[in-house]
C-alpha cells in the first residue's frame, strides 16, 4: 500500500510540474496590427527561447473563442475589449509594444526551474549570434503553437 502511494504522490507531482509550465495564451484579431507584433515576437523569438514553451493562438473574430475572450477580459480585470490581451500564469497584458518583452519574460520565467532559466539565457545567447541557423536548427518549436479554431462571425 505504501509503494502505490508514494508511485501515485511521484505522478501526481510530476503532473502538477508540468501543468505549472507558464505558457502563454494569446487573443487576437488578425486586423490589428499590435497582435500580429506580439505575435511575431512570440512565434519568432519566445518559443526558441523558452524550450517547453506551449503558445496558444485565439482568435476573438471567430465566434466560437467569443465566450473564452469575455472570460479573460473579466478574470484580468479588464474594462476594454482591446486586443491584443496575452495571459502567461497568472499574469495578464493587454496590448504589445516591443518595450514590454522583457516583461513576457519575466512573467513566463516565474515558474521556471534554474535549469530552465539557465537554457532559455543560452537559447538566447546562442539566437543573438545567428538567429536564422538557431531557428533553422530547432525547427521543431514551431509545433509549440496552437491555434484555437472557431467559426467566423
Amino acid at each position: 500500500m505504501k509503494t502505490s502511494k508514494i508511485i501515485s504522490f511521484v505522478f501526481g507531482f510530476a503532473a502538477i510540474s508540468a501543468a505549472n509550465a507558464a505558457d502563454i495564451t494569446i487573443f487576437h484579431s488578425p486586423s490589428c496590427p499590435h497582435c500580429r507584433h506580439a505575435r511575431e515576437f512570440i512565434e519568432s523569438t519566445l518559443i526558441y527561447e523558452y524550450d517547453n514553451l506551449k503558445v496558444t493562438e485565439i482568435n476573438v473574430m471567430e465566434t466560437d473563442n467569443r465566450q473564452a475572450f469575455i472570460d479573460t477580459l473579466q478574470k484580468c480585470n479588464y474594462k476594454s475589449g482591446g486586443v491584443p490581451v496575452i495571459v502567461i500564469g497568472e499574469k495578464c497584458f493587454q496590448g504589445y509594444a516591443d518595450s514590454m518583452q522583457n516583461d513576457l519574460r519575466t512573467a513566463i520565467e516565474i515558474d521556471l526551474t534554474d535549469d530552465q532559466k539557465k537554457s532559455a539565457a543560452d537559447n538566447k545567447s546562442e539566437m543573438a549570434k545567428d538567429k536564422d541557423a538557431f531557428v533553422k536548427s530547432h525547427e521543431s518549436r514551431k509545433q509549440a503553437i496552437v491555434f484555437q479554431e472557431g467559426k467566423k462571425k
